[in-house]
């Protein structure tokens, strides 16, 4: 019985002393991986990054580093221009790790993709006002930036976001000012006032604002609806009395540009494009 017993404890020391080496060498690989994966994020590779990160979670689901692994390649995916893989990436995290110290680092990646998106590859050689593009991945980044600073106004990221919203806010006020013109040179003058309106309920503060005024007046002149185009342009002289489209007097200039007087055969069959 008593060499039983002490073959026992032999082997029972034997397996722990195993198990314990077999844990450390995993320990030590799950590190060898992340530190690959960083030295290659430093190095600017991101696409070796982007393949060590996603083995590191493959391997390793519930190690050390997962979670940290699941953090870094939104990152990596943002600087490698892949905008749909990084917002994927990011809405995986913040819905996995809802409480994470860092979720705030997800919410602000996923409001730079979409602002960087907005910016093209032709804006970088020729002069293009961003404005006149499709505002659809600015009011994203906008409302990306303003979950950030609504759930997490103490968060490091949250003063840089706030600039950025700053220059959102005014690109699409712009974009609904171009769009108002369009409007009232094809004609469509409801539909002008309305983005006036709506730039000036929704944009306060923003460049564009006195400009969405100007529109609602001279929308609402041309619609015959005098008592609204008098108060839009009470509301322009008391706040913007310098602004283009008022005289010395503070009476409205109204805007010789072309406006729509009919339309021929040929706008029609090309609806709105020609003639």
């Amino acid at each position: 019985m008593r060499y039983i017993t002490v073959i026992l404890l032999s082997l029972a020391l034997i397996t722990g002393c195993s198990k314990d080496e077999v844990e450390d060498d995993l320990e030590a690989t799950e590190l060898a991986y992340y530190t690959s994966a960083q030295d290659s994020l430093r190095a600017g590779n991101y696409a070796g990054a982007i393949q060590k990160l996603q083995l590191l979670e493959s391997r390793f689901p519930f190690g050390r580093y997962a979670e940290q692994a699941q953090l870094e390649i939104i990152f990596a995916y943002y600087k490698s221009a892949q905008p749909e893989a990084a917002r994927s990436a990011a809405d995986r995290f913040i819905r996995l790790h809802p409480t994470h110290p860092n979720v705030d680092y997800a919410y602000y990646l996923k409001g730079m993709v979409s602002y960087e998106q907005d910016k093209n590859f032709l804006s970088s050689f020729i002069p293009m006002d961003p404005s006149t593009r499709d505002p659809g991945a600015a009011r994203e980044s906008f409302q990306d930036f303003s979950q950030l600073i609504n759930r997490f106004p103490n968060s490091e990221y949250a003063p840089d976001a706030q600039k950025r919203m700053k220059y959102l806010r005014n690109l699409l006020a712009t974009a609904e000012i171009h769009v108002a013109r369009y409007y009232i040179k094809r004609g469509a003058y409801v539909a002008a006032a309305n983005r006036g309106r709506y730039v000036f309920e929704n944009f306060q503060g923003a460049v564009a604002v006195p400009d969405a005024l100007a529109i609602m007046v001279e929308a609402y002149q041309l619609l015959k609806m005098n008592d609204l185009a008098e108060e839009a342009l009470l509301v322009l002289n008391s706040n913007y009395p310098e602004h283009k489209s008022l005289d010395d007097q503070g009476n409205f200039r109204k805007n010789k540009g072309i406006r729509a007087k009919g339309r021929g055969w040929l706008n029609v069959v090309t609806f709105g494009l020609l003639g």
